[in-house]
């Protein structure tokens, strides 16, 4: 009985009133301290805020044009560029450009309820709109410039009769989430403004349709198009591997090859999932599932069941570009890994999920000693392949040019591997209930976002701008990026939605 009993009082000999004393002392201790972190915490999302503001007026007032943005700015905005250099009236859709822009705006929006945000993105979705071409998707870029712009086919010429297209261009393209990523900024706009913007609608239901015809009757697509595909010239096969392949690039053009390479495909797949949950339209779904049956058509059989950049027609990989050879890629069979998953968890049938373990038991022993993983693996023999600085394909990894990822981080197995357990051990119902849920925004990273803008509502860093002279050179220069801009007005964003009383 003795052990239950307070012990003597550290404020006064048998004194037990002593240890109330203490313990409310204490408790007001905590008490403070808790309000002193508190109000440090309303403080800072109330600076968050304020930089989240600043930042975005900033580039809606001087950086915009007609709504759009390119990659990056010099600081005095005398220059501009996206994946080249940019003229002031060119806007890019490539991310980090304007549907990244609005995609960051449009969580702004979410977590702050403040409608500058969402008119920033609406902007951006009507820009987008505005370039969008005939058949459904977009270029890289989109230039305003009316003698400029004449040089593009527009999905708005068709609707105002002009049916002769010429010489202008009319070339979707697939590549780097270019066409994905502004479809789902429109997909979204359109829903956060419960669907009444009737430009931003035509424009997303227009694209949805041309991809659905641009599918090839195996459920893939090509890098870009600018003609819907023929389905007798397109017959539905397995892939396997080629008797022989050229060492030697042979400069053969591959746009219109089965493309996972930059994700084509499992990005498509997740923007129609997107659109079907949007829309509510099955035929969106079925598109879908008819790339998730491409993959497992894609799949390589053994020893290699994983997945190449690119197909030919008879579903044997192939060459790209001079650093895209013909092999098993790991780091696009890591996406087509998380797109079949994906597609398991939307529609529950596992046929999309029983290609994966096969995947993964290849990548964990296709592995480097230090635990990364080549990007390119050679067909059959599973040996890593590289390239030199003079694009020569060799063995070694000791010449690596340095534009390009030839190796992958280890991660992406473990990520690949959690997911996939994940699935097994919880189930398709659990992981579908369970909300999303997003890691609280570190406060230091959250504190520097905030003290690095500057007076103006500018994120100003060091980096390199292509000479606009055309020399191809890089100069140093203080520099406004989007890339930056997205990265934290997300992180400010988040911030304040997990941080609001």
């Amino acid at each position: 009985r003795e052990r239950w009993c307070l012990p003597p009082s550290p404020l006064g000999k048998g004194d037990r009133g002593g240890w109330v004393s203490l313990a409310l002392f204490c408790l007001s201790l905590l008490i403070g301290a808790w309000d002193a972190e508190a109000q440090g915490e309303d403080l800072l999302r109330a600076e968050a805020a304020r930089a989240m503001q600043r930042a975005t007026r900033f580039f809606r007032a001087r950086v915009a044009v007609r709504g759009g943005y390119v990659w990056q700015y010099r600081s005095d905005l005398s220059a501009r560029e996206g994946e080249e250099v940019a003229s002031a009236s060119t806007i890019w859709v490539q991310p980090p450009g304007t549907p990244a822009v609005g995609m960051a705006c449009l969580e702004a929006w979410e977590a702050t309820g403040d409608t500058l945000y969402l008119d920033v993105a609406r902007e951006a979705a009507r820009a987008l709109a505005w370039g969008q071409l005939a058949s459904g998707g977009w270029d890289y870029r989109i230039d305003f410039d009316p003698q400029e712009s004449g040089r593009w086919y527009y999905r708005r010429d068709v609707e105002a009769g002009d049916a002769a297209q010429g010489d202008r261009r009319n070339t979707t393209t697939l590549d780097d989430n270019t066409t994905q990523g502004a479809l789902r900024l429109l997909m979204r706009v359109d829903r956060a403004t419960r669907f009444q913007d009737a430009e931003v609608r035509r424009a997303a239901r227009y694209a949805l349709r041309a991809l659905i015809r641009a599918q090839y009757p195996n459920g893939a697509w090509p890098q870009r198009y600018s003609a819907f595909p023929d389905p007798e010239a397109f017959p539905v096969r397995r892939a396997r591997y080629p008797e022989a392949w050229p060492r030697v690039w042979p400069k053969e053009r591959y746009a219109d090859r089965y493309t996972l390479n930059d994700n084509a495909i499992a990005d498509m797949i997740a923007t129609l999932i997107e659109a079907y949950r949007t829309y509510k339209d099955e035929g969106h779904l079925n598109a879908a599932r008819r790339g998730g049956e491409f993959l497992i058509l894609a799949q390589m059989p053994d020893p290699q069941p994983a997945w190449a950049q690119q197909y030919s027609r008879d579903m044997e990989p192939v060459w790209a570009r001079r650093f895209e050879p013909p092999a098993v890629a790991s780091a696009e069979s890591f996406g087509a890994m998380r797109a079949l998953m994906n597609l398991y968890l939307e529609t529950g049938e596992g046929r999309f999920l029983e290609p994966v373990p096969r995947a993964l038991a290849w990548a964990r022993r296709s592995a480097l000693p230090d635990g990364q993983l080549a990007r390119f693996y050679e067909l059959e023999t599973n040996r890593p392949l590289y390239f030199t600085r003079a694009y020569e394909l060799t063995y070694s990894d000791v010449d690596l040019p340095d534009h390009y990822a030839f190796k992958i981080a280890g991660a992406r197995l473990m990520e690949a591997e959690g997911d996939y357990e994940r699935i097994v051990k919880e189930g398709r119902d659990s992981l579908r209930a369970k909300p999303r849920q997003r890691p609280v925004p570190q406060r230091e990273a959250v504190e520097a976002a905030v003290a690095s803008i500057d007076g103006e509502g500018r994120w100003v860093e060091e980096g390199w701008l292509k000479d606009p002279d055309g020399r191809g050179e890089r100069v140093r220069a203080e520099v406004i990026s989007c890339q930056t801009f997205n990265r934290n007005l997300t992180l400010l964003a988040r911030y304040v939605a997990a941080t609001k009383p």
